[in-house]
C-alpha cells in the first residue's frame, strides 16, 4: 500500500473530524501506521474545519500534509478551494456536489461527484451527509471493507446503536445511489 495522505474538509457540524477519525480507527485496527491532525477555526459550527489522515505500512514521519494529497473529501466550495490545487496527480477527490455546485476540474485528477446532502435527506437524516460521502469513498478506494466500516462506527458510537443503524442506512443509500 505504501502511504496514503487524506484531507477531509468541510464547515464545523458537517462531520468532516468524524470521518477522519472513523478511517484512522479503521486503517489502525487494520495494523496500520496512522496519524490524524484536526483543523478548525475557533467558532467549530459553521466555521471551517479539516483533517489530515496518513495511512502507512511504515512509520510517518509528520501528521502535516502541505502537499501531494492521495484523497480528497471536500464538503463544501471553500474546502475546494483551499485543498484542490494540493492534490497530486491521480488523486481522488471526492466533491459533495449538494453544495458544490461550480464545476470543479483538475486535469490530473479524478473527480468524483456525490450529491451527498440530498442523498442523506431521502436516507431521513441531512447530518449524515458526512457518511454518504464515506459510502463514495468505501466505493472509490479500496481501503476497507463495509464491515470494517460498521465495526469502526460500532466502537465510535459505543452504546449508541441507533447512531450505528442510521449512519449505516446513509452509507447504503449513498452505495446505491453510486452504483
Amino acid at each position: 500500500m505504501g502511504t496514503t495522505k487524506i484531507i477531509f474538509s468541510g464547515f464545523g457540524g458537517q462531520g468532516v473530524l468524524t470521518l477522519g477519525q472513523v478511517v484512522a480507527d479503521i486503517a489502525l485496527n487494520q495494523g496500520k501506521e496512522v496519524t490524524w491532525m484536526p483543523s478548525y477555526g475557533a467558532e467549530m459550527r459553521g466555521g471551517t474545519a479539516n483533517c489530515s489522515v496518513i495511512i502507512s505500512d511504515k512509520v510517518i514521519g509528520s501528521p502535516i500534509i502541505l502537499s501531494n494529497i492521495d484523497i480528497l473529501c471536500a464538503m463544501n466550495q471553500p474546502s475546494v478551494d483551499k485543498f484542490l490545487d494540493k492534490t497530486r496527480a491521480g488523486a481522488k477527490v471526492f466533491i459533495n456536489s449538494s453544495i458544490v455546485t461550480d464545476t470543479v476540474v483538475k486535469d490530473d485528477a479524478e473527480i468524483i461527484a456525490i450529491d451527498a446532502t440530498n442523498i442523506a435527506v431521502k436516507a431521513g437524516n441531512a447530518r449524515t451527509a458526512n457518511m454518504v460521502m464515506m459510502a463514495g469513498f468505501l466505493a472509490q478506494t479500496g481501503l476497507f471493507t463495509i464491515d470494517e466500516l460498521e465495526a469502526a462506527l460500532s466502537r465510535r458510537f459505543k452504546g449508541k446503536a441507533e447512531l450505528v443503524e442510521v449512519n449505516m442506512k446513509a452509507i447504503k443509500e449513498g452505495l446505491q445511489a453510486l452504483a
